[in-house]
């Protein structure tokens, strides 16, 4: 709600039309409410952190990793000689990535995962060749930790997770500013325009993709297959490309290996549709599903 107020409702109507200006009040309540929070955390651990000696081991987490960077904790500590880029974080910018992390890194995770048992219980030839996968490699196993090696050698379910969000985008478009006037689709556009880019619709292009209304996990198995270029942005492209992409790669991987390798899941009602809604990720609103142990 808070990026569709700021992003797409003129200050105008935020500043002086009641309904825009209770709306983008409350949220600049709230995140001013969420910093704070976020800012106590912080200084908190920040005092853990300074009151464990240097001999004892800290916590293995993102928020102590994010602190400790670029001081005499850091691994990496004087291997690079720039200043700037070797300063430790302040806590705003720490507070920027831990919020980055909570949104971008929960929700496109949870609906993807609900995408593919969607998909799967709809497809069960591609359902039987994943289990397939997971049970060469598992032998069986259904509680051995996942390996980086592992991770490695799960090319089909990587597969799956690639088409799923290719014909079902949890992030269905994101914006881009123009730096300078450009011609796009025959018309002029002045400098600092927000372009909106439809990433269902480069998803589901017959010049990028072949048959593109399919779901063929298989196409990402060819020897050599690579999609043309800015065809397939499941994390964006460029510049900001999602600094995520390859954690949220393994995140989805290994949840399908420790849900497949231990359960069968399967959709309670396979006509009924899918239930989603939209505004700046599609979200699963329901997906009813039967859950059993693997015989």
């Amino acid at each position: 709600m808070g990026l569709l107020i700021f992003q797409f409702v003129p200050p105008f109507l935020r500043h002086y039309f009641p309904y825009f200006k209770n709306k983008s009040d409350d949220i600049l309540r709230n995140i001013e409410f969420i910093n704070q929070r976020m800012d106590a955390i912080i200084k908190r651990r920040r005092e853990e952190i300074e009151n464990t000696p240097l001999d004892k081991p800290l916590s293995n987490d993102l928020l102590t990793s994010i602190i400790t960077a670029n001081t005499p904790r850091d691994i990496n500590y004087n291997k690079i000689d720039d200043k700037e880029v070797t300063r430790p974080m302040t806590d705003s910018e720490i507070r920027v990535i831990i919020f980055d992390g909570i949104i971008a890194g929960t929700d496109t995770t949870a609906n993807t995962i609900s995408f593919i048992v969607y998909y799967l219980a709809h497809h069960p030839d591609v359902k039987r060749k994943m289990l397939n996968e997971i049970d060469r490699i598992f032998q069986g196993d259904k509680t051995r930790p996942i390996t980086e090696n592992d991770i490695h050698n799960l090319k089909y379910c990587e597969a799956i997770v690639k088409e799923v969000s290719r014909i079902f985008s949890v992030a269905n478009s994101f914006s881009r500013c123009l730096e300078k006037p450009d011609e796009i689709a025959g018309y002029q556009w002045p400098a600092d325009t927000i372009i909106r880019i439809n990433i269902d619709a480069i998803h589901n292009n017959e010049e990028y993709w072949d048959e593109p209304d399919k779901f063929n996990p298989d196409r990402w198995m060819v020897e050599g297959f690579e999609p043309k270029k800015n065809s397939f942005i499941m994390f964006g492209g460029g510049l900001r490309v999602c600094p995520g992409r390859k954690l949220a790669m393994i995140e989805l991987v290994c949840l399908m290996v420790l849900l497949f390798r231990k359960y069968d899941i399967d959709l309670i009602d396979k006509k009924a549709p899918l239930k989603t809604e939209s505004s700046i990720i599609t979200a699963c609103t329901e997906l009813l599903v039967e859950i059993k142990l693997r015989n």
